[in-house]
């Protein structure tokens, strides 16, 4: 059974959509990808910090999916991370209309001790510095270190996201963030440039129009399935993400074309997330309805044609 450290916020969300609004719920990047995670059966830890207004039936939850939270800090008389936010109609865009770190401002992560061996390490979206602390406590090379990031770390902390981005093998970000990151438009060229930083695989998520995957001159493409609902967007990529790093711990295998399915486990899961809001849709999905989407996505981009 592989190890995966998972790094990154464990929160309170409120969502407003075309379709509704939510009070504080569960959400954070750790959570999300945690949840994919748990599809493969491996031994997975979530290293985090919450305040005590934190309910225990959270961590509850995590514990019951096999998620270990002894990595989750607990600050009894401080509050846990919250951020709100209002969709477009497009499902697309966002406005952010609170963000309050709290707990999170003086967030120094400590890795368990037994999972400081861990073969993957997957850094959610938080300060490059926090991220880089993680790989600096773990006590062998991990197999496979995989990076999310986003532009707001772009704006304000540019040299120290290159110097983590130096030390990653995956990278996962969305195009509007490829292309502000290496000033390029084309998707191709932004990859290459982003190989050049560091990372052997670049991933680059496009939303409803799927994610590719880069790795020297070869290029996978995986669409998003068409969806007759999309409720809430959060956490999508997070839970691709999970559903990438945790095919990958599950089958121990970095090639090229095991990353291609890796892409497909975390587009199917995404797919999933998108469906209810917040963590709702990810907490009661069962391993059949998993099986059965991912047989869609099979018909979805698998066809015979003869080369004349």
């Amino acid at each position: 059974m592989g190890k995966l450290v998972i790094v990154g916020t464990v929160a309170f969300d409120a969502i407003e959509t075309p379709f509704g609004k939510t009070d504080k719920i569960l959400g954070g990047a750790a959570t999300f990808i945690g949840l994919a995670a748990s599809h493969f059966n491996i031994d997975t830890t979530a290293v985090s910090i919450v305040g005590g207004d934190f309910p225990q039936e959270y961590l509850d939850l995590l514990s019951e999916k096999k998620i270990d939270t002894s990595g989750i800090e607990i600050v009894k008389d401080g509050k846990t991370f919250f951020w709100s936010g209002r969709y477009h109609n497009d499902m697309n865009s966002r406005d952010t209309l609170v963000t309050e770190l709290n707990t999170l401002a003086d967030f120094n992560p400590v890795v368990p001790e037994n999972y400081r061996d861990a073969e993957i390490v997957m850094l959610g979206n938080l300060h490059p510095i926090v991220q880089s602390s993680v790989l600096d406590q773990m006590t062998t090379k991990p197999k496979l270190v995989i990076l999310d990031t986003m532009n707001f770390w772009m704006d304000s902390a540019l040299e120290d996201l290159h110097n983590v981005i130096k030390r990653v093998d995956v990278i996962t970000i969305n195009d509007e963030e490829a292309r502000q990151l290496t000033g390029e438009y084309s998707l191709v060229v932004a990859a290459r440039k982003i190989h050049a930083m560091g990372p052997e695989y670049v991933v680059i998520k496009k939303g409803e129009h799927g994610a590719l995957l880069f790795h020297n001159d070869h290029v996978f493409y995986a669409p998003a399935l068409p969806l007759e609902e999309v409720f809430d967007p959060t956490g999508a990529g997070d839970t691709f993400a999970g559903g990438f790093a945790g095919y990958i711990a599950k089958t121990g295998d970095t090639s090229f074309d095991n990353m291609k399915k890796a892409v497909i486990y975390g587009s199917t899961l995404a797919s999933f997330c998108v469906e209810k809001f917040g963590t709702e849709r990810m907490i009661d999905l069962s391993s059949e309805e998993v099986h059965k989407r991912l047989l869609q996505f099979k018909q979805l981009t698998q066809f015979d044609i003869e080369l004349t």
